[in-house]
Formats: C-alpha cells, structure tokens, sequence
C-alpha cells in the first residue's frame, strides 16, 4: 500500500439527543477531514471503571449518559453504508471479537458488508478482551487459540465456493455448512488483525491483509513487531509487504504543554493509563496500579469498582506513562510524533479524539477543532 492513509475512530455510545447524534457528527467531520476510512468498536461496555462517568470527572457524560451505552457495531455500520455512497470512505470495524462471535456470522455479516459498500469494507478481528467476554459466561482460558480456529472457519467458509465445508475443530466445528454469499467482483473483504503477542503475530502472518495493534507500546516495538509478522507470512507463503501496517491510537489535543497536561490529569485520560502493561510501566520506573504482570486492557475488568476503589488506581498512574501511550500535544507535537510511526512503519493511522471527555466541557469542545486540524495536517504526510 502507498503513501500514508488516515482513519477516524467513533466510540459508538449512545448520545443525546439522537441516540446516534455523535456517531453523525464524528462521520460528517470525517468527510471534512477527507480521511480514508470511518471505524466504529465492538463492544459490550467500556475498559473504564462506571463510576467515574459523572459530570464532575467528564464533561461528555453530559452528552453521553453511560460510557457502557455501546451500540451494536454491524447495525451501525450498515446504517453508515447506506449514507456512504458519495463519501466513499472505507468502513471498518475495530475489532471484532472472535469470543463473543460465531466466525460464521462474522464471515457472513463482513461479506454483506463488503458487498453493500462496494468493495470499501474491512473486517478488524481480534481474541477481544475478559470484560466483553467472561462476563456474558464466553470461557476466556485460551482466547489465542479460539482466535486462530475462528480465522481458519472463516477462511474455510470465504474459500467454499459455495460447496459444503467440514472441518474439525475444538472450538468451530463445520458438518456441511454451506456459505454461498460471493465477493464483490472476486474479493473478499481485507482482514486486519490486532494483535500484538508472537503467536498473535504469527496469525497476522498467516491470514491477515492489514495489522492493527491497539493496545499501548512504542514505535519502536512497533518496527520489531512488524518484522516478526512479515517473517511469519513468508514462512507462509505469503508476499509480507503486502501486509497493511496500521495503528489505532487515542489522541489528547491542546493549545499549550499546560492545556495537555489538565486534559491527561483528567479521570477519563488517568482511567485510559490502566490499559498499558505493567511491562510499559516498567519503562517508566513505575509498577502497574493492579499489581506486578498485569497485562493491561486485556485483562482488566472495573464494572464493579466504587468511586473512591477507581480514583485510587488512577492516582497512581504516572504522567509520563500517559504522555507516551497517547497521541498528545499541540498540533505539530502530534503531527511530529505521527511522524514517529510513520518512520517506524504505520502507513495507515486510525485516530480516536479522547479531548472531549475532559474535565472542562468548554476545553473538550475546542478539542474536537484541534484534532480537525491535526487530522487534515495528517492527511499530508
């Protein structure tokens, strides 16, 4: 793939006074932006503990009731197909959950996809993680592996032609199962893969068209990452430089160091630093709020911390541990630190304007102005 793409992510939550008023908002202002791709989460409910969701901590809970208030990604995306036709920007999920999702109706509802934006759809799929899983009784012991039957069912399914498939699996098993959707004009959509581990990656290498890690580390993991991947896919047979490298990374805006640093020091900015690794916080000579080895948004589960339980753990996040897991600064800081990952490898970055939920509603506005400018000055790199 050429020259460096951009993306915009929308959370997805339940607003007011439309219940889908930010998501069409977020996508005008990704048509304005000229961006290349639209992306909406798969989630259940948020990596954030609820009880920091008030006024007096975030401003957007004035606008966006709940922070667990996700609406169901592949309603919404075909409602965005259907207002897509002359943007033409390329939608996306990020990502799936291979616990939750029979691969089955994934290869089903990615190929519908596919067919209803002519070709523009792209299927992020990941193992997900525990708080959308364990918690709606989806066993969580070996998610890798689940992850790796799902891509091989929905393959085998993509693959068929239309003729029956039996497969054995532990986990998937096909007894003449038929899939008789075609491709849009002969293709199936890209699979962009999250992952970020050495079996993960292995995966990416072995079926993926696009990586598409999310969770916290550097440019330079990323370059190392990436190497390991496009190993894997020559061991496979694969070209590897066809691999799509992409990132998703959460970006805090500001007109000043001073203006950045009240938007990280808020509960939603401090909430997001629980979703790095310990190892990440070893970096910064700190340990990881929930304990030696916690690997971070993978495993974390606060739906049922109190208020004062939350604010303890998010005291203890570091500011430099924020600085550098999210996309922060004026607009040239951000653009020079995209600059970073492009060096290092990204070639298709997908943004996510945390601004707005900041203590201050009027600060979180002008956010959203500053990040429209950080993303056009993107779209020229």
């Amino acid at each position: 793939m050429s020259g460096f793409r951009v993306g915009i992510m929308d959370p997805a939550i339940a607003s007011r006074p439309r219940v889908d008023s930010f998501t069409r908002a977020s996508y005008l202002s990704a048509v304005a932006c000229g961006v290349d791709s639209f992306w909406v989460p798969d989630h259940l409910n948020a990596l954030f503990p609820r009880t920091l969701w008030q006024p007096k901590f975030a401003a957007g809970a004035k606008v966006l009731p709940s922070a667990d208030a996700y609406l169901e990604p592949w309603t919404m995306l075909g409602n965005l197909a259907a207002r897509n036709r002359m943007a033409r920007l390329r939608l996306g999920v990020s990502v799936t959950d291979t616990g939750r999702r029979n691969p089955a109706v994934t290869a089903q509802a990615a190929a519908t996809m596919n067919l209803l934006t002519r070709g523009r759809f792209i299927l992020g799929i990941g193992t997900g993680e525990r708080e959308g899983n364990e918690p709606y009784g989806v066993e969580w012991s070996r998610p890798v592996a689940r992850f790796e039957e799902a891509m091989a069912t929905i393959r085998a399914l993509w693959d068929s032609k239309g003729e029956l498939v039996n497969r054995d699996s532990p986990y998937f098993p096909l007894r003449n199962a038929i899939f008789d959707l075609p491709a849009y004009r002969g293709k199936w959509p890209p699979i962009w893969i999250a992952a970020h581990g050495p079996r993960m990656l292995r995966a990416v290498g072995r079926y993926a068209d696009g990586y598409f890690p999310a969770f916290p580390h550097t440019p330079q993991e990323y370059a190392q990452r990436l190497d390991a991947l496009r190993s894997a896919a020559s061991d496979a047979g694969r070209d590897p430089m066809a691999i799509t490298p992409a990132l998703w990374v959460m970006v805090v805006p500001g007109r000043s160091s001073d203006e950045v640093d009240e938007a990280l020091d808020s509960a939603v900015a401090r909430a997001g630093g629980l979703l790095a690794s310990d190892e990440f916080y070893a970096r910064h000579g700190a340990e990881h709020p929930l304990g030696v080895g916690f690997t971070g948004a993978q495993d974390i589960l606060p739906q049922d911390w109190d208020e004062q339980t939350a604010l303890s753990y998010i005291k203890k996040v570091p500011m430099s541990v924020l600085r550098e897991m999210y996309l922060c600064g004026t607009t040239d800081e951000i653009i020079d630190r995209a600059i970073q990952w492009r060096d290092y490898g990204v070639r298709h970055l997908v943004v996510a304007n945390i601004g707005p939920l900041q203590r201050h509603l009027r600060k979180g506005l002008l956010s959203t102005v500053l990040f429209g400018r950080a993303v056009r000055k993107l779209k020229k790199l």
